[in-house]
């Protein structure tokens, strides 16, 4: 098969089985099977026990010196071969301390360099999740290039300066634990696809069985978006998935087992719909990091503020099979913001041009903005003047005026 250098443009579960779920109060969660284990990829995790961690950011678009913080609990050592050869298994590897952690007076630091660095020949370490995250936060972070009157001093020296989102911890997702506690991990098993009241919270795919295993429990270590946390709380139970074998049909283990292979196609199918909001997605990605026959990228999905969007990092193959996945869905906030910021950019950060995009007036637009928590990024005249205006309008009035 012809090798491809290209980026992603969705996400393919090529090479992957999808098998029936399991359930726990809301939580299902949907194994991936892998038809081929090659070895010649493999990850490791490696524990880290500090309160924030701090990576450098080299040689990105950003200012010098711009770094990231974060709780990093682990990050992953990927090891590949070039020719197809198995790679060691876990225990059979040397690998070499990274980074060095300080006590201060309230919290332990750890000091990293790259949300990916290569530590030898065929070996990268990489931050899970951090990778994906950073690069969404960095999305339009040089703010307007041209110096529009709307501007604070800031905002035309510093872009959008310092970014942060909120997200949960794996163990405050209500019945997560649980479920990876109990549920049964199949034989050829590289991954899950995680739902919450039937949102889904996540995809993990890993190279080999052996890595899912070992990895398993890393899901509550990932962090989790704000409507994830409330669905795991607000809702205890599942839509049922009725699927059966009519046994009328039955006449022999021929059509027991031709039934059967019907039905587990006909759930894969179904539980593949469910999670169409990322797998049915255009993808808007990056590549990180070409090892050997296998390149790493980072996702965002193309932004639809009023659908589910997500972001996420992937290992593909050469031939275009997926070998490792993890993703986050974004907040109805979140995107909202990375939307704006879309918008702004796509018409050279000009406000009245991108009001009139958006169907607003330039105050509204202000108004909006600020309400995004970007309104730093304005001048005090200019949000001042906007705020006088949009409580005069009759919508304002009207929606803030005493009911009788």
């Amino acid at each position: 098969m012809a090798k491809t250098k290209s980026l992603l443009t969705d996400i393919s579960l090529k090479g992957l089985e999808i098998a029936p779920s399991q359930i726990r109060g809301a939580v299902r969660i949907v194994p991936l099977l892998r038809r081929q284990v090659r070895g010649d990829l493999r990850l490791l995790r490696r524990s880290y026990n500090e309160d924030i961690a701090v990576v450098s950011l080299e040689g990105k678009i950003t200012e010098p010196g711009m770094k990231y913080f974060s709780y990093v609990p682990h990050g992953l050592v990927m090891s590949w071969s070039d020719d197809g050869s198995p790679v060691a298994s876990f225990g059979g590897q040397m690998l070499k301390p990274d980074g060095k952690s300080f006590n201060s007076c309230c919290a332990s630091v750890r000091l990293m360099q790259r949300m990916a660095k290569r530590e030898s020949k065929n070996q990268l370490r990489f931050l899970p999740l951090h990778l994906a995250m950073e690069g969404f936060l960095s999305l339009f972070f040089s703010g307007p290039d041209i110096a529009w009157s709307e501007y604070s001093k800031y905002a035309l020296s510093h872009g959008l300066g310092s970014r942060y989102e909120y997200s949960f911890s794996g163990r405050y997702i209500a019945g997560l634990e649980d479920a990876l506690r109990v549920f049964e991990i199949h034989e050829r098993q590289v991954g899950v696809l995680v739902f919450v009241a039937e949102a889904l919270a996540s995809a993990f795919v890993v190279p080999t069985p052996e890595d899912y295993r070992a990895l398993h429990t890393s899901l509550l270590e990932d962090f989790y978006g704000e409507l994830i946390y409330q669905y795991s709380f607000m809702y205890d139970t599942t839509c049922p998935m009725v699927v059966a074998v009519d046994d009328a049909q039955i006449n022999s283990l021929t059509d027991l087992k031709t039934a059967i292979a019907l039905m587990r196609s006909d759930w894969a199918s179904f539980q593949g719909f469910m999670a169409g909001g990322l797998l049915q997605r255009q993808l808007h990605s990056q590549r990180v990091y070409t090892a050997g026959p296998f390149q790493m990228q980072r996702f965002i999905t193309s932004l639809q503020p009023k659908e589910e969007n997500h972001i996420g990092e992937a290992i593909v193959r050469d031939n275009g099979e997926l070998e490792y996945l993890k993703t986050y869905r974004l907040s109805a906030t979140q995107t909202r913001r990375v939307y704006l910021l879309s918008q702004l950019a796509k018409y050279n950060w000009n406000i009245d041009a991108t009001a009139k995009a958006l169907g607003h007036t330039h105050d509204e637009l202000v108004s909006r903005l600020e309400a995004s928590g970007f309104g730093y990024l304005l001048n005090q005249q200019v949000r001042d003047a906007a705020r006088k205006k949009v409580k005069k309008s009759p919508s304002y009035q009207r929606k803030n005026s005493p009911k009788k």
